[in-house]
Order: C-alpha cells, then structure tokens, then sequence
C-alpha cells in the first residue's frame, strides 16, 4: 500500500518565456526562464537542455590557470547515440563533448600511494586543425573490490507518472534496476519510494538478501497520474535518513524522464533543495529514461548538486554497463569535491582551450575554496579532459595578438615544462580537501598512445556534432578512420560501437 503525504503544491519548475531569435534559426523552439537560466527546447518535442557557450582560445600571458571540475557524467554519450539510431536531428546543446570522451574507458594505471587517485598526462598533434597540439590529462580512480564496499543504504525513488508508461520508460527501468538488487549483498538495504500524482513508500530497508520482495515490488509498479517530483524527493531523502549507515554508503537514486514539477519556479530553487539534501551525508545519483520529454537539464542540475552523478539509459545494454560493469563506480564514491587546475608554460604554450566542460568551469579562487562544491569519483572511475592548445611560435586564425603591456611585466622561467596539473578533492566523509601535483614535460619522440588517438576521435565527432567553429578539418571519412584505426582491445565492444554510430550518422546526414 502506497502511503499518501501532503502534496507541496509549490509552483511548476520552468516557467517559460519570450524567444531567442538565435537559436530559433537553428530549427529550435527556445524560451527563457524568468530567471537567469535558459533551456533548449528540441524543436517537435519537449526534450530540453541546457545551453553551451563553446570554450575559446585564452592567451596564456593573461589567463595562466585553467580551472574546473571534473565530470563523469556520460549520460550526453547514450542520448545522442539513442538520436542517431531514431534518426533525429541533434541538439547542438545536447552535446557535451567530456560526457562523450568519458563514456569510454581508457587504460591509465591505478594510483600506488596513499592517495586514491592517480594523473597521467600526454601530448600530440590535433587532428582537427593543422597548427594545434592536444593534451590529455587522464585521472583514474582506485578500484575497491565489493566485497570491500562499505555497506549501501539505497532509497529508489521511481517516478510512476503517465509520462512514464512508454516501454524505453518504466518497463526498461524495472528491467534495469533487477540487473542493480542483482548485485548487493546481505548486509545492504534497499527502500523505494515512488511519486505521480502524490508520493509514497512502496518498500523501506529491505536487506539486500530479500531479493524476491524487492523484485515483486517492482513487478508491481504501474504508471499513471501527475508528477510532483518535490514531493518525491522529500520523501525519498526522510526514508535515506531514517536509515541512515554511519560510514556507510548512503544514496538515492532518481529514474525518471525528467519530466516533473519538483516544486520549485527555477533552476536555482531546485539546486538549493538538493545543496540542503546533501547536508545529511546522502548522495544523488541521476537516472535518465525515454524520449521525447526527457530533461537532461533539470537531472545534471539535481546530479550535480546532489554529490552525484547522471546516466542515461536507452536500452538493457547501457543498463548493464552502468549496474553490472560499472556498478562501483556508479554507486560508491571515492572522492568528492574533486577540482582540477591547471597551469600552463607561456615559454612553451601561447593560447589554450579545455575542450568541453563547459557547465563545470570554475573561478581561479575556487580551486583553494574548500566550500565550493565541485565532481565526484567513484571507484575505478577513469575521468579525461582534452586541451587543445598553439604552441609559441605558431600563428592561428584562432588567436588573436594583443598588444604589449606597460604594467605587466613577462618574465618567464626557463624550464621544458609544459605545463603543470593541480589536484583537489575530499575523502568522502571529509570536509578538508588533500591535494596532488603533476609537472609535464612532453616527449615529442614518442608515439601516440591508442587511447589518445581514440579520445581525440570521439573529442572530434563531438565538436563537429557541435557546428564547432574551432574545427578546420570536417570530413567525417577521417573521424572515422581515427576511431577504428585506435579501437584497441575492446573487451565489451563499445569502440566498435561507436564507429558503427558514425556510420550511421553519416547515412542519414
């Protein structure tokens, strides 16, 4: 029996306003919130997403530190690639260019000393354009076995609206999550909480043995109603600390498409409920279903202020890769508020861009700031950001000279560093950051690594998706080519998927 509590009643999430000429010629029906934030509305549907402002070229003399957390969201990836087998017209907005090279995995080894995430860098030409080089800073976190794993206090908070009655909606989610109960232990509990036109306790604190009860309370959820995600999300947090683990492993996970009235008129007041939410030790992790109203905005907002994370999930194959092959690092964090800084060499590199990231860039200051929140790393979780920069020099189209400063003396120190890779982040149940520090120095005798090659594949693809202005090279025969030519062992055959996804691509262009 489903419990019943007071509806909040507070207002929809998004009210939406006016026009933007911009965007409207790019085929898309845009509206503006009442506050600063903005969605993209997919033009035939009311799917939205955040808008980008592609990263430019800065001038290292002026702009030295480059900084921003890091994201392993990969939900941009599984949702493109669900546009291109429907044949849609891609968002230039629904993609996120990290989110697509972090759905790949890259063999970077584990840390070996106390802290428990290791840097690897490295260095070559862009394929993209003739006068650029790329960086790759790869970060790998370490693996726990799950034996090892603290204990999991788990509250699945379903929603069951009528939106969600599609098959690539509820009936995937339930299929996707038995793959989840399949997988945790005795000692762990499992609660769900469910929401449509009121919000209710299904199943609380259930071991994790009791794998029946927990499958039939799936079996028996059915969709239909309203939404008040608010509600939910009260309700699904009160139940995580009713049964709150001390040292534990405590989570809510949110399935749903997105499509729901949290209670709140904004981006900002849905961010504050979560920052608050936090505050208890319980983390978020995002679940995206469906199409044709799925909100990609508003569920990396909530993932991102939740301490958690955001996927998407289109079929029982990304089901199983995010609760089978990646079930600790979807589930249990090793490092939070982790943030990335980096310096660069104005003797060796005259101008930079960090290629995507974009929603997570942060002020220089916020580095040191240990009350800014910033990227969580789960176990085993590999993270990779691409700079693509012009080295001294070099003369681009994409940089622009200024000239000289009277105030501003450049002194330069001699060294053949390249650059150097500043690393913050807090263990879990801390509040204190630790931090590492990286120093490059590029070897240009050495040849590519595979990986390298292959993250600038999907980089490329990503940014000419995009309508990138910083591409010089656009024959997609070439992108191609790069990504097969780099697939490298491809146990679980992701790799070969995705030059299969271009492919296709390339057939309904």
């Amino acid at each position: 029996m489903i419990k019943k509590i007071k509806t909040l009643g507070l207002g929809v999430l998004f009210i939406l306003i006016g026009s933007c000429n911009q965007y409207r010629e790019k085929g898309y029906d845009v509206r503006e919130t009442m506050k600063t934030e903005s969605e993209i509305i997919m033009s035939g549907t009311t799917e939205t997403y955040k808008e980008i402002i592609e990263n430019s070229f800065k001038n290292v003399h002026l702009a030295p530190l480059s900084t921003f957390s890091i994201d392993v969201d990969k939900a941009s990836y599984s949702n493109i690639r669900r546009m291109i087998n429907n044949g849609q017209t891609i968002s230039e907005d629904a993609v996120k260019v990290e989110e697509m090279v972090n759905y790949f995995k890259y063999d970077y080894a584990s840390p070996k000393d106390t802290h428990p995430i290791a840097i690897h860098t490295e260095m070559g030409d862009s394929p993209w354009n003739k006068d650029t080089k790329l960086i790759k800073i790869g970060l790998k976190g370490k693996e726990i076995p799950t034996q090892d794993m603290p204990v999991s206090n788990l509250v699945f908070l379903i929603d069951v609206s009528g939106s969600m009655s599609q098959q690539n909606k509820l009936p995937l989610l339930k299929k996707a999550f038995k793959l989840l109960v399949g997988k945790l232990r005795e000692e762990d509990k499992v609660s769900i909480v469910v929401y449509a036109g009121a919000a209710g306790v299904v199943l609380e604190a259930a071991g994790g043995d009791d794998k029946k009860r927990i499958m039939e309370a799936f079996d028996d959820l059915k969709a239909g109603g309203s939404t008040v995600g608010g509600e939910g999300i009260e309700l699904a947090y009160e139940i995580a600390e009713n049964n709150f683990i001390k040292n534990g492993n405590n989570r809510v996970i949110l399935a749903t498409d997105g499509d729901f009235n949290i209670g709140m008129s904004s981006d900002k007041e849905m961010k504050k409920l979560i920052e608050k939410k936090r505050e208890s030790g319980v983390f978020l992790t995002c679940m995206g279903f469906g199409m044709g109203n799925y909100k990609d905005s508003k569920l990396e907002t909530l993932a991102d202020a939740g301490n958690g994370n955001h996927a998407y999930i289109d079929t029982m194959q990304e089901a199983q890769k995010i609760f089978g092959l990646e079930f600790e690092g979807t589930l249990y964090t090793i490092a939070k508020d982790v943030k990335i800084q980096v310096e660069f060499n104005p003797k060796k590199i005259k101008a930079y861009r960090l290629i995507g990231y974009e929603n997570r860039m942060l002020r220089d200051e916020d580095f040191i700031d240990d009350t800014r929140d910033a990227g969580e790393l789960g176990s085993g979780h590999t993270v990779t950001a691409l700079y693509e920069v012009i080295p001294v020099g070099v003369k681009s189209e994409y940089f622009k000279e200024i000239s000289d400063l009277k105030y501003t003396k450049k002194t330069i120190k001699n060294t053949d560093e390249e650059l150097t890779v500043k690393f913050r982040y807090k263990n879990p149940k801390e509040n204190h950051s630790n931090e590492l520090v990286h120093v490059f120095e590029a070897n240009t005798e050495e040849e590519m690594s595979t990986d390298f090659k292959f993250a600038a594949s999907v980089a490329w693809f990503g940014l000419k998706l995009r309508n990138s202005k910083y591409i010089e090279y656009q024959d997609l025969k070439n992108i191609i080519d790069l990504a097969k030519n780099n697939k490298g062992k491809d146990k679980q055959g992701y790799r070969a998927e995705f030059v299969r996804l271009m492919n296709s691509y390339k057939g309904i262009k």
